[in-house]
């Protein structure tokens, strides 16, 4: 197939197809311009972020990790079609995913070898570049986390198989895949053509076609809500017992009286807010969820001598009260569960007293 190029309707050339030399080359063209992978076929308003290039795992290197808004994680895999293990590309990328689902069972781990990444190649740590790039809330960013914690837990994933050329039988096989599982697989066959200066891509995406009817944990399709003081208390009042309840609101009380901002969530289904002391740091020091979630924040605090400073008091003081962070910890978002905190809420706010307010 051949395409043609003109300038004004004028000059018009003649351009072949060409080929990818090499898959490296296509699996970095791929990381600079992920847009190249039509989704949009998916859904209108899916951007995926690639977070990681060659990402280790015990069955080999992933040639691409992302996820999108929504917390869904994708696995990318690149092979050219002159490749002779081409036909074992989907056994691959199960494989592939079977690895990366264990790392369900260490979050801090796997978000800590991402936040390598994403420092290293956009110079920002995994929360910044995700609020960055998806222009989240300041509390929106450990709900993402933890939807995309959620689908590796539950090896919910989508896989892209990316090739210059597919085989039919590939496709087919995809179709079958997709139409008897709760993951999904994609086949995208990227045409390429060259003129002078200019690369053309031509994206086609195979698997789209199957719709399921199986329930997805996250608020893909929903809108943004934008939550009043008023209904995160009523929201949490329904939601949580007694215990956790009371705890919430000595919280929530706390955050009222002493902070200089509240920032309230923007969830579809969970309310949240977070107290922002300015002279500290203008994002939230901690955020509490009406499902009883409570997140320190450590790692915002990290944008003045000041937040660095509250930061690692707080998670010391947490430390005496019986958790556990660590250094690695200091640059995540790590929630603990009503269970964890609830008992300790009063010693908790008796810390937020001292870090925020001694001298």
């Amino acid at each position: 197939m051949a395409i043609i190029i003109s300038q004004n309707g004028k000059n018009a050339v003649k351009v072949d197809k060409s080929t990818f030399d090499k898959e490296d080359y296509l699996q970095k063209y791929i990381y600079d311009n992920p847009e190249s992978i039509p989704l949009y076929d998916i859904k209108e308003d899916i951007r995926l972020l690639i977070l990681a290039r060659e990402f280790s795992t015990n069955s080999g290197p992933i040639d691409a990790i992302g996820i999108d808004k929504d917390g869904e994680v994708y696995i990318v895999e690149t092979k050219l079609y002159k490749n002779p293990d081409k036909r074992t590309v989907v056994a691959q990328a199960l494989d592939y995913g079977a690895a990366l689902w264990k790392h369900s069972g260490d979050f801090n781990e796997f978000t800590s070898i991402l936040s390598e990444h994403t420092q290293r190649t956009f110079n920002l740590s995994l929360p910044d570049k995700l609020q960055d790039f998806f222009g989240l809330a300041d509390d929106e960013v450990p709900i993402l986390l933890d939807r995309v914690k959620s689908n590796l837990d539950d090896g919910v994933l989508r896989f892209v198989v990316l090739m210059d050329k597919l085989d039919p039988r590939l496709k087919d096989l995809i179709l079958y895949v997709n139409q008897n599982s709760q993951f999904d697989i994609y086949a995208v066959e990227l045409e390429y053509y060259k003129h002078d200066t200019y690369e053309i891509i031509i994206p086609k995406i195979y698997g789209s076609e199957v719709k399921k009817d199986i329930a997805v944990k996250t608020s893909s399709g929903s809108a943004r809500r934008k939550w009043t003081q008023e209904e995160v208390l009523e929201e949490a009042r329904k939601t949580l017992d007694q215990d956790t309840f009371s705890a919430f609101k000595k919280l929530f009380d706390f955050s009222i009286q002493n902070s200089d901002n509240i920032k309230l969530g923007t969830g579809t289904t969970r309310g949240s807010f977070g107290p922002a002391f300015t002279k500290i740091s203008p994002r939230s020091i901690f955020t509490l969820t009406t499902d009883g979630s409570f997140s320190p924040n450590f790692g915002w605090l990290n944008d003045s001598e000041e937040a660095i400073l509250v930061r690692d008091n707080f998670s010391k003081e947490l430390n005496a009260l019986g958790f556990n962070f660590t250094e690695e910890d200091l640059t995540k978002f790590t929630t603990l569960s009503p269970d964890e905190w609830v008992p300790k809420v009063d010693d908790l706010i008796s810390v937020l007293n001292r870090v925020l307010f001694s001298k």
